[in-house]
């Protein structure tokens, strides 16, 4: 994650079944962190040490850092599309590790249209409808990134999925 106000990697826990994914946070005094690191090795590190396997081993670069540029001007600035799609999608994995929700807009019929011409890489045909559904997600979603707890280069000892027993990282 490369953004204008903060950077990190992060790990992803995968949902079992139908369950979706989230970030990985983890309890802290009746809230949620998530666990951030300078680097690929550290955050493998962290997870090799918990009995944990990363499901990939590679990482990729969310650049956030676009997505904030064209929110300060999105009237005058490109749509990057799937910068976009990528944030959108790490947004909701975030509030979801975090319980945090609630700090997105509900989605309904237009989101999901905006959404699937992001993923046909149709972004800038959206309607004015979708174009503000989508500024207004994007923009709680860099706020709850901007502003989420974390925990930078945590210890291995706290349990990494709350007794959950979720086990592929990302």
């Amino acid at each position: 994650m490369r953004g204008i106000g903060r950077g990190a990697v992060v790990l992803w826990v995968g949902g079992e079944g139908d369950e979706p994914d989230q970030v990985l946070a983890l309890p802290d005094a009746g809230r949620r962190r998530v666990p951030v690191f300078r680097t690929a090795r550290q955050a493998r590190v962290y997870a090799d040490r918990r009995g944990r396997r990363l499901a990939d081993s590679g990482a990729g670069t969310l650049e956030l850092s676009r997505v904030q540029h064209w929110l300060e001007d999105p009237v005058r600035r490109r749509v990057p599309p799937g910068a976009v799609l990528e944030s959108w999608n790490f947004f909701e994995d975030l509030a979801r590790g975090l319980g945090e929700a609630g700090r997105l807009p509900r989605q309904g019929a237009v989101h999901d249209s905006a959404y699937e011409k992001l993923f046909a890489g149709e972004g800038p045909a959206w309607t004015p409808a979708e174009e503000s559904a989508v500024l207004e997600l994007i923009r709680a979603g860099a706020e709850l990134w901007d502003s989420c707890p974390v925990i930078v280069k945590p210890c291995s000892s706290t349990a990494p999925d709350g007794g959950r027993g979720v086990s592929r990282w990302w």
